[in-house]
C-alpha cells in the first residue's frame, strides 16, 4: 500500500505519491560550482561617479604670509596673544586694564571654569597690529597680576618652512 504523500527519490527522479505522473529531473551536482557573478552594489557617498565632490575639494583658503619665515601668524581679524598664569580670581576688567597700555584690544577671552565659576588660568586676548601684540609681549612676560606670574606668547605661530605637512 502507498502512503498518500511520501516522497521517495531514486538515481535524482523526486516523484511524490500518489500522483507519479509529476515527476521532477533533480541534478544537485549542477549548482554546487556555480556561484552568481553579479558585481556587489557599493552604497553610501562617493559610489557613484558625479561631479558633486569635483572641483575645490580639500582646496582651502590661506591669509597671505610670507612661506620662507617662521614666527607669529595673524589671525582672521587680528593678533592673538594668549595669557597663562592668570590669578583665578581676576576679573576681565583687571586683565583689560593690564594690557590696555599695549594698544587697543580688539577683543579678550577669559575663560572660566563652569564647575567653579572661577578664571581657568589663561585668556586670549586680540590686538588690531603686530607691534601692539608684541609690545604687550615684550611689556607683560613675566610680569605679576594679583600676586601671580603671567607668561605671555603668540597664540598663533607659522611652522618652518621645512617642517609643513605634505599631503
Amino acid at each position: 500500500q502507498v502512503e498518500p504523500f511520501g516522497l521517495a527519490s531514486s538515481a535524482g527522479v523526486v516523484q511524490c505519491w500518489p500522483c507519479a505522473r509529476f515527476a521532477m529531473d533533480v541534478d544537485y551536482e549542477e549548482d554546487e560550482g556555480t556561484k552568481p557573478t553579479a558585481t556587489r552594489k557599493i552604497k553610501g557617498r562617493g559610489a557613484e561617479d558625479d561631479d558633486r565632490y569635483a572641483g575645490k575639494a580639500g582646496k582651502f583658503e590661506r591669509l597671505a604670509h610670507d612661506d620662507d619665515e617662521a614666527g607669529p601668524a595673524r589671525s582672521i581679524e587680528g593678533w592673538v596673544i594668549v595669557v597663562s598664569g592668570v590669578h583665578e580670581e581676576a576679573q576681565e576688567d583687571d586683565v583689560f586694564e593690564a594690557y590696555a597700555e599695549f594698544g587697543d584690544i580688539k577683543n579678550l577671552h577669559l575663560n572660566l571654569d563652569r564647575r567653579t565659576g572661577f578664571v581657568k588660568g589663561y585668556a586670549f586676548i586680540e590686538y588690531e597690529t603686530k607691534s601692539e601684540a608684541a609690545k604687550a609681549i615684550k611689556g607683560m612676560d613675566g610680569q605679576v597680576l594679583l600676586d601671580q606670574k603671567m607668561t605671555v606668547g603668540w597664540a598663533f605661530t607659522k611652522p618652518f618652512a621645512g617642517a609643513r605637512r605634505r599631503r
